[in-house]
């Protein structure tokens, strides 16, 4: 088994601080963009399984009267 060399906590805290350095955070136009774009998918989803859910409720009511008449 390979042992893992130790970090002291200084070289810890510079290694993690040259890390984050690296980080692209995204602009306020992309977050807005992204959000908009993730509402708006939401809403195409709950249209959908709405339907869906529709469907097969009218279908099953269908099957189910055409069982009892």
């Amino acid at each position: 088994m390979k042992m893992m060399a130790r970090t002291n906590p200084v070289q810890f805290a510079q290694q993690t601080r040259a890390e984050i350095a690296k980080v692209v955070w995204p602009t306020r136009r992309e977050v807005l963009l992204t959000t908009v774009m993730i509402f708006i998918l939401a809403a195409v989803a709950a249209l959908f399984f709405s339907l869906v859910d529709l469907g097969i409720r009218s279908g099953l009511q269908a099957v189910l009267e055409g069982l009892a008449g």
